[in-house]
């Protein structure tokens, strides 16, 4: 009998084509502006790897974890992701993200990240290089 887990699908599927991969990073773009770290973790495995900067995370628990610490120190984050590349069930994204920490510094945050999916759609792999850019608040573009 199959667990809830194991019937989960989240649309698109791979393999992805243009459209579908787009969408999906645009899925991604949109959930994690939510900063609602439940949400956002539904789009993973219950065993997704990540690695983002210098921490590993390992499954969703772990995820709703960073997340919340994440969006509890960067205040006023704002996403903004691209689609670069992709492959059956593989992308590559590049994204910039602005937020301010609890000294009201502001920062641009650069990076790119891999993504590998499952057959239902979860990502189970995720591996963001990161780097940050102070900037004043009129230099903000997001």
């Amino acid at each position: 009998m199959a667990t809830e887990i194991e019937t989960i699908k989240k649309y698109p599927l791979p393999p992805f084509n243009e459209e579908t991969a787009k969408i999906k990073v645009q899925m991604a773009e949109d959930a994690w502006n939510t900063k609602d770290p439940v949400k956002v973790s539904k789009a993973y495995t219950v065993d997704s790897e990540w690695r983002n900067r210098t921490q590993f995370i390992n499954g969703r628990k772990e995820i709703v974890e960073f997340l919340t610490q994440k969006w509890k120190s960067e205040k006023h984050y704002k996403l903004k992701k691209e689609l670069w590349g992709f492959k059956e069930n593989r992308m590559a994204v590049r994204f910039e993200y602005e937020f301010q920490d609890k000294y009201d510094q502001w920062y641009r945050a650069y990076g790119n990240e891999l993504w590998e999916f499952d057959e239902n759609g979860l990502m189970q792999k995720r591996f963001a290089s990161i780097n940050d850019l102070k900037i004043e608040e009129n230099e903000r573009k997001l």
